[in-house]
């Protein structure tokens, strides 16, 4: 395990692969920590070198307090400058994908390209979040989680025992951590940092997604110049669980041509 230092405390971040290889950056979601990507992993070219981290105020990271969507941006970026010697392919996935456009539009220079997954400028409402976060305050995780499930995954997976897993480590979130990313979401708006992008850009939808639905995440792409547009058959929020096999079969041609 390894941690960086950041001014609101250490962030977790695990680096895979081949030592001295091209290096991939993969940015998780709400509620989840970086084993989020665990099952992608062994599908990607060895080449690889391959770097996660969980955000603040999730996983092994500490809480870190109030923040915006370029809050863990910054976080991003200077990860990537602690650990890469050349620019990136950052994937990121929901609040990742957010990550992901505000973190380029800032520094460019760090990125090749960009893998922007189950994501879009801008995802659901003020009002939508601030409820979440007094659910979440009034009567903690447990009154939201079966909710999150169904946004987050396909009914086929929900019937497997897996779905504990992933139920467990959403409710292990700090309460903290989950609702200052909540609030960040409220205010996150990426739509001109998105129109701004020159760089390569991959989006994907899943066409069961509950949480960030296809033609919210296909209208984002429309405003990337030159962004190629994916949609997986029979998976939610989370295709990289869900089918982290046809996951893989998109993200592999796009990580080989860009590395």
């Amino acid at each position: 395990m390894q941690a960086l230092m950041r001014p609101w405390g250490h962030m977790h971040y695990r680096i895979d692969g081949a030592p001295d290889g091209p290096t991939v950056v993969f940015a998780n979601s709400l509620g989840t920590d970086l084993r989020l990507w665990d099952a992608v992993l062994p599908l990607l070219p060895s080449r690889f070198r391959v770097i996660r981290f969980d955000k603040r105020g999730h996983g092994l990271s500490d809480l870190g307090g109030a923040a915006l969507i370029e809050d863990y941006a910054d976080d991003a970026i200077a990860l990537i400058e602690a650990s890469a010697s050349e620019p990136v392919i950052f994937v990121g996935l929901s609040i990742g994908g957010l990550i992901a456009q505000a973190a380029a539009a800032k520094r460019p220079d760090l990125f090749c390209a960009l893998v922007i997954s189950n994501s879009a400028v801008k995802l659901g409402t003020a009002e939508g979040w601030q409820t979440r976060i007094n659910a979440v305050i009034d009567t903690g995780l447990g009154s939201i989680v079966d909710a999150v499930m169904e946004r987050w995954f396909a009914p086929k997976f929900r019937t497997t025992p897996e779905l504990a897993l992933w139920r467990n480590m959403m409710l292990r979130t700090p309460p903290r951590g989950y609702t200052a990313a909540c609030a960040a979401l409220a205010r996150a708006d990426q739509t001109e940092a998105a129109r701004r992008l020159c760089l390569p850009s991959l989006v994907i939808a899943g066409a069961e997604d509950g949480a960030s639905p296809p033609e919210v995440v296909q209208a984002t792409a429309a405003l990337i110049k030159g962004a190629e547009y994916r949609l997986l058959a029979g998976v939610g929020h989370l295709p990289c669980v869900e089918d982290p096999v046809a996951y893989a079969a998109a993200i592999v041609p796009f990580l080989e041509t860009h590395l």
